[in-house]
């Protein structure tokens, strides 16, 4: 599948606007930073960045050059527009200046920004832009946080500039980083169809009759969302439980959810109690703004007229030509929609929660993207990564460490249905085993919107 046509052909992404999108993030990343010049050789800065990205950013094409790698913090990092790769990444110059001879301004941007998507015509059987056509599978760096790393590399010339040392922000409690935990409300009432349907394949009509018969008789095991916000604030965290207002199936035949979301809402929101919620749009809404608006007006008459802050799109769909500018448009204050499905860690190289690039405004966008880190079903999944049980904790626990170094937010989806006892692959005991690491590590468990008015009240 390819993408859709452009909205309109983009104009060149000059280096001004990649430094101030660039430096926007940064400098909200660290607490209280004191005025320091940063910038390319023709502004004269304090610390000079290496301009080397050439005409890429003029055109369209989605891959840069490949990138050079360089040692960082104990890391080897892969720096893309590094022209000048036998030179020190840091030169020291006296009173404080400093010159940074990779381009890591033109790097963070091109991660940062999407850009490879926006520009690839990739795009798989669910119309996403796939792990297998980006850079960070190219390259094998998909657990690596490259764009805080790039910060990393300029706080350290901002820390030899002032003379001081600088500080990541904190979150609430003043805890070093922080962890959002969500669930995706796909389906409520069909537990029961894969022992059905498996019975059924094997000839065992006793056992296909069984569970038909408890279907129809007795509680569906996923009607559980009252078990997993108590199993969740066990741990002394709060769920975000994105709910799916559309229960017919997609145009192409994806289903939506099981369930009639008018039909269901009052036990639904009983059983939440005060958890957060977020809308979880239905296929196709990613391009279709009318669709995407009057779910979310259904959503809303049934809280009474609360608008829904958050959005996470169903199949993870995102079309990054489009699905921005309509977030925009219905005044959403934070999206948790772009990770890869196919593979945990970070889809645009960045732990933090970022605000898009508007390709066609040439600024970024006011709503916040709260990055996703991992899913239950990427972990195991017949067309994913078939984790064993007892391989998930050493797998995530790399990915854990790097959010946590560099201050971040670990986004974690755990859809209500593998919460089902009888889930040994990536159900509720591997969730345990993942909230016990976490407790363990001390952040802050945050809502979505938690998160957009911490950063809101930093600023």
């Amino acid at each position: 599948m390819t993408a859709p046509p452009f909205p309109c052909s983009p104009v060149p992404v000059s280096p001004e606007i990649r430094l101030t999108y660039v430096l926007q993030h940064f400098w909200q990343a660290y607490e209280a930073v004191p005025p320091v010049s940063i910038g390319y050789p023709s502004h004269q800065p304090q610390i000079e960045v290496a301009e080397a990205a050439g005409p890429f950013f003029e055109q369209q094409h989605p891959y840069p050059p490949a990138p050079t790698w360089r040692q960082w913090q104990g890391r080897t990092i892969p720096f893309f527009f590094d022209s000048a790769p036998d030179n020190p990444l840091i030169e020291w110059r006296p009173n404080g200046q400093a010159i940074i001879h990779a381009d890591i301004i033109s790097a963070a941007f091109y991660l940062l920004s999407g850009w490879q998507e926006y520009f690839s015509e990739e795009r798989d059987q669910h119309g996403r832009f796939p792990y297998s056509a980006s850079v960070q599978h190219r390259y094998n760096f998909v657990t690596i946080p490259v764009v805080n790393y790039y910060f990393d590399v300029l706080k350290t010339a901002v820390e030899h500039a002032i003379g001081q040392p600088l500080r990541l922000r904190r979150w609430a409690g003043k805890a070093t980083w922080a962890c959002c935990i969500t669930h995706d409300i796909d389906n409520l009432y069909s537990a029961w169809k894969a022992p059905a349907k498996a019975a059924l394949r094997q000839g065992n009509l006793r056992h296909f009759g069984r569970q038909l018969w408890q279907h129809f008789t007795t509680h569906d095991t996923w009607d559980n969302l009252s078990q997993v916000q108590q199993m969740v604030a066990e741990y002394g965290a709060k769920s975000t439980f994105f709910f799916l207002p559309e229960y017919r199936k997609a145009a192409n035949g994806t289903p939506n959810a099981d369930y009639n979301i008018q039909k269901v809402w009052a036990h639904a929101a009983t059983a939440i109690s005060s958890a957060e919620v977020g809308l979880h749009a239905s296929v196709g809404t990613n391009t279709q703004g009318g669709q995407l608006k009057e779910e979310g007006h259904r959503l809303q008459r049934l809280r009474n007229g609360v608008k829904a802050d958050g959005i996470r799109f169903h199949y993870l769909s995102w079309e990054p030509r489009i699905t921005p500018g309509l977030l925009d448009e219905l005044l959403y204050t934070y999206d948790s929609t772009l990770g890869f499905a196919e593979h945990f860690g970070f889809r645009n190289s960045y732990c933090l929660p970022f605000h898009p690039f508007d390709f066609q405004q040439r600024n970024a966008f006011l709503f916040l993207e709260i990055p996703l880190n991992v899913m239950d079903a990427t972990l195991h999944h017949p067309r994913y990564l078939q984790l064993a049980p007892e391989e998930i904790a050493p797998a995530l626990t790399p990915m854990l460490q790097e959010i946590e170094r560099f201050g971040g937010v670990c986004t974690v989806l755990w859809h209500n249905e593998n919460f089902d006892p009888a889930n040994t692959h990536n159900g509720p005991q591997e969730f345990h085993t993942l909230m016990q690491y976490l407790c363990s590590r001390n952040p802050a468990f945050l809502h979505g919107q938690d998160i957009v008015l911490h950063l809101e009240a930093e600023k």
